[in-house]
């Protein structure tokens, strides 16, 4: 059938209420999205959508077409599942995206055990920083770390997540250790140079709340690159509980201001996400609750 990816491009501009938001939410660019609505435009004969620089809304074809993709793609979903699940064995390929470091840390390692317990079960697993839209790269489930979930999808909490400080002993041997938040502005910070924070760390003790500036020669994109720069001596850093959790256990880093925790919406929960029906596939159901046992 022709424009099934036009439509689901297209509900997906109506549910988020534009082209940019649907765009971050697809992972593709805003003229990608443009370029898809005008061919359904196109192929409809039609305009869907009243356009201008403030707002966006549907015309009275947009309306009919929308409520039309609509049912289709929760069609298309229920489809996709029903395949497995009825099966008295999970069976068939599941494609699994996380995030790279909690992938090659927590969830990497789980695999083969599952894989052992069901033996008609494969696994595709993609690594990659950034939010995967189920349904347009064809995926099954995501790991998801926040407690901001997009609507429309069901959530498993997995487990819980944090950010800790850390540095090694020696490094805390040249330098005094910090013994409140202020005096993290009298050491080195290696930090994820993508978030949202930067150099102002918002930290919490209880109730109590301060944002600290911090000074910092070296940011990197990766935890485990960050934790790595610790481990040669080259400051605190900041990072995922996960992230440091085999360096603390065995010494090589101990935690600073363990009191203290940061405010940030990429924490608090790990979350296994898939699309939702009344048939969700029995391998996907045996995958999540092997995550959640």
């Amino acid at each position: 059938m022709e424009m099934l990816k036009e439509m689901a491009i297209f509900a997906a501009v109506v549910q988020h209420g534009g082209f940019s938001a649907a765009a971050r939410q697809l992972g593709l660019t805003t003229s990608a999205v443009s370029r898809h609505v005008t061919r359904l435009e196109a192929y409809m004969g039609g305009r869907l959508l009243q356009r201008t620089t403030r707002s966006l809304s549907l015309t009275e074809l947009g309306t009919e077409v929308h409520a039309g993709c609509v049912r289709l793609l929760n069609t298309a979903r229920e489809i996709h599942a029903f395949a497995g699940s009825y099966r008295a064995q999970p069976s068939g390929l599941i494609k699994v995206s996380a995030p790279i470091v909690f992938g090659q840390v927590w969830l990497a390692p789980k695999l083969p055990g599952f894989l052992a317990r069901h033996p008609e079960v494969d696994i595709r697993l993609t690594l990659v920083d950034r939010k995967v839209d189920l349904i347009e790269e064809g995926m099954d489930v995501a790991i998801r770390i926040s407690n901001e979930l997009a609507p429309g999808l069901a959530a498993r909490p997995l487990c819980g997540m944090r950010y800790v400080l850390v540095a090694t002993p020696a490094y805390l041997q040249r330098h005094a250790p910090p013994g409140e938040p202020a005096q993290l502005a009298d050491h080195s910070c290696i930090y994820l140079g993508y978030s949202d924070f930067g150099e102002h760390w918002p930290l919490q003790r209880g109730s109590e709340q301060v944002t600290v500036k911090v000074r910092s020669r070296m940011t990197i994109n990766n935890s485990a690159a960050i934790l790595a720069a610790v481990e040669a001596d080259g400051g605190i850093g900041l990072m995922p509980d996960f992230t440091a959790k085999a360096a603390l256990e065995t010494g090589r880093v101990v935690q600073v201001l363990p009191d203290w925790s940061l405010r940030e919406p990429y924490a608090g929960a790990v979350h296994a996400v898939y699309v939702p029906g009344r048939h969700v596939a029995l391998k996907i159901r045996a995958f999540i609750d092997y995550l959640l046992a």
